[in-house]
């Protein structure tokens, strides 16, 4: 089913990016860091409407990680580590669901000293097991652990539907 369309996706990106500007007046530059492909997508689209009201720098890099199982795996961010103390970092991701995945993006941050460190969600679902709060959130969703969300972030086909898992997912 789906629960957002583009209209509306895009809607809400303009109004987020309007909110972090607001909350981030003093901030002289700011890093958009995607977790993964749909989180850098949402980075993207949020640079994009950044763009439209500030002329601030804003630098987009990418945050890398293996969300099955991130413990055991190497989280890397695109930019050197002494780059991120520049400005006010948004770790961005489409859906936050438990938090585990956001959790494990802040771990290259953990060896830097960064001015300020907020989250950017599209979606953020209420199965919270890790201490990880949305400081940015398009769509909040109270959802059943059966449920799924499933974003579209490409042109032409950006959408947030709601479904129901499979058996054995």
């Amino acid at each position: 089913m789906k629960i957002l369309d583009e209209k509306q996706v895009r809607h809400r990106i303009t109004r987020l990016a309007m909110e972090i500007l607001e909350n981030n007046l003093a901030e002289e530059s700011l890093i958009l860091a995607g977790i993964n492909n749909n989180g850098l997508a949402f980075a993207r689209l949020l640079l994009a409407a950044l763009k439209q009201f500030s002329d601030k720098p804003i630098v987009l890099t990418n945050v890398r990680l293996n969300p099955a199982d991130p413990a055991n795996h190497p989280v890397e961010i695109g930019l050197p580590l002494e780059d991120l103390r520049a400005g006010a970092i948004i770790i961005t991701d489409d859906v936050a669901n438990t938090g585990r995945t956001i959790f494990y993006a802040f771990k290259p941050l953990l060896t830097t000293l960064p001015k300020r460190v907020e989250v950017a969600v599209l979606v953020d679902r209420q199965h919270k097991l890790f201490p990880i709060r949305a400081d940015y959130v398009g769509l909040s969703l109270a959802t059943t652990l059966m449920e799924n969300i499933e974003v579209r972030l490409k042109e032409g086909e950006m959408a947030v539907y709601l479904g129901t898992r499979e058996e054995g997912s």
